[in-house]
């Protein structure tokens, strides 16, 4: 399945809409959960993936 850039972007922003006006509602997370799944499916997948990897490792060195 090919996924556009402008699909992925058409739904980040409606995502972003939705917590800017703290509308997260059932409707709200099928778009969010929309969005992971196509940003998953486009080449940016490996660095979000790395980027999410490294955030988490920094929370966890934070404890210790």
């Amino acid at each position: 399945m090919s996924v556009t850039v402008s699909a992925v972007l058409i739904l980040g922003i409606a995502v972003a809409a939705a917590l800017k006006f703290r509308s997260l509602t059932v409707g709200g997370f099928l778009l969010a959960a929309l969005f992971g799944f196509y940003l998953a499916s486009t080449d940016a997948a490996p660095s979000v993936n790395q980027f999410v990897t490294a955030i988490v490792n920094a929370a966890a060195g934070i404890g210790r």
